[in-house]
């Protein structure tokens, strides 16, 4: 299966405030925006090797973060006009050495919809949904 991209709306935001400019989302490609609980930007790095559940149930949607998004030129570019602006990818760099988001690899195919809510799982729980100890999200 083909990785899944996610990243969270306080990473974009912080991005935006350190290149001093309005971004649009698909700047960033992403399959998933997430909205977190925590205000703070790139959050997404601690879920590394975590699994993220969308929704409650046992056969909801998961998948399993592999590795942080190495960004690229292309977020520099306004997805309507083209238009470069280098300070998008210079401020990733200096934020976060490059990284905004996360790859996940689906281990549980299904669907979800924007307000289901996202449990984060990690590595070391192996426990069911919704124990103390799971983090939650919601979908953007």
């Amino acid at each position: 299966m083909k990785p899944v991209s996610v990243i969270a709306s306080n990473t974009i935001r912080e991005i935006e405030r350190l290149a001093e400019r309005s971004l649009d989302v698909r700047q960033f490609r992403p399959n998933v925006v997430v909205r977190l609980l925590r205000s703070a930007p790139f959050q997404e790095d601690e879920s590394l090797g975590s699994t993220l559940c969308f929704g409650e149930g046992g056969d909801s949607p998961a998948i399993t973060v592999t590795m942080r998004d190495v960004r690229c030129a292309m977020v520099n570019l306004d997805p309507d006009s083209a238009t470069p602006s280098p300070e998008v990818l210079k401020a990733i760099v200096l934020a976060n050495q490059n990284n905004a988001g996360v790859y996940g690899t689906v281990t549980r195919p299904g669907s979800f919809g924007v307000g289901q809510p996202i449990l984060l799982h990690t590595a070391n729980e192996r426990s069911e949904l919704g124990v103390p100890g799971a983090r939650s999200f919601v979908v953007r």
